[in-house]
């Protein structure tokens, strides 16, 4: 039987205009885009502009 690939769904910045503002901002910034740091800029501007995200909830469930 053949392997599925399976597509991860991941989440997607609300207003892209915003989200390229951003990364062009993190990118101005720090030497290495991508980086983790820059990507943690990038999404912090990108929350202070009034961006949001589309898609799954990804946060970590608790067993308690």
């Amino acid at each position: 039987m053949p392997k599925r690939k399976v597509a991860l769904k991941r989440q997607t910045p609300s207003n892209p205009d915003k989200w390229a503002s951003a990364v062009a901002e993190a990118k101005a910034k720090f030497k290495v885009y991508p980086s983790a740091y820059a990507n943690a800029y990038a999404a912090k501007r990108y929350k202070a502009m009034g961006g949001g995200w589309r898609g799954p909830n990804n946060r970590v469930k608790s067993n308690g």
